[in-house]
């Protein structure tokens, strides 16, 4: 019998994302990809033996899996459940006070808000138009709540998405998740993270620095004439780096 958190158990968990290394740590796992413990000191700026630490503590809390191969021990978000947990507070989350101080960071920051993925679906501004342009199109619909239409079963066929080990699938079929950007619904669950994974395959995006995603040239305007949009609806704002090229 499943039995309801308590307020210790949840204070609990609020308490493993209440420090900014294991905070970060969740962030950039986000990609969906595993990776190792140096890795992750390092893109946090602690010592190994920190780095350490903190993972033991998320591993043990439920939000982190853990795998070893000879020496190295790699973790990743847990589950979808984990990630959508970290996206949305993340989403809730105040901006930072301060602009990035260099370009570099400043063009980093931009790639990441106009296309990442965030677990495993496509989010940013780049997920929204997406998310929007689907309820558009009639494949989505909110009548009844978020839910694909008989018109969506079509045109995920003709984009080459099966729907039947989708609907197998032990995660919701279509979900919102607040993009933390945005801060608008991008389109999650199985269909989302579908969606993101043929995008790959066809070459209409591919992946940039971290989680970014870029979208080419060839992909912008073919995913423009899926979606039925004038293609310079999908292009990046004039301070983005700007799609990849072919």
């Amino acid at each position: 019998m499943t039995t309801r958190a308590d307020g210790r158990g949840l204070a609990g968990l609020a308490a493993l994302l209440a420090d900014p290394t294991r905070a970060g740590f969740c962030l950039a796992l986000l990609d969906g990809r595993a990776w190792t413990a140096g890795e992750l000191a390092r893109s946090a700026g602690v010592a190994a033996s920190t780095a350490s630490d903190h993972l033991t503590r998320l591993v043990r809390g439920g939000l982190l899996a853990e795998e070893r191969q000879g020496r190295h021990r790699y973790v990743r978000l847990a589950d979808p459940a984990a990630a959508q947990l970290v996206e949305d507070l993340a989403a809730r989350a105040p901006a930072p006070a301060a602009p990035p101080r260099t370009m570099r960071a400043a063009s980093a920051d931009a790639a990441l808000a106009y296309a990442r993925t965030c677990y495993d679906h496509l989010a940013g501004r780049l997920g929204v138009l997406l998310h929007d342009a689907l309820l558009a199109r009639g494949v989505l619909d909110r009548t009844g709540g978020l839910a694909l239409t008989p018109t969506g079963l079509s045109w995920l066929a003709d984009l080459g998405v099966p729907v039947e080990p989708l609907r197998a699938a032990r995660r919701p079929l279509v979900r919102d998740c607040l993009d933390w950007t945005e801060r608008r619904p991008h389109l999650a669950g199985a269909l989302g993270a579908a969606l993101c994974a043929r995008l790959l395959d066809l070459g209409w995006t591919v992946r940039g620095t971290g989680r970014s995603l870029r979208l080419t040239p060839a992909g912008r305007d073919a995913l423009a004439e899926a979606l039925a949009l004038d293609p310079a609806a999908l292009a990046p704002p004039a301070r983005d780096s700007g799609p990849a090229r072919a």
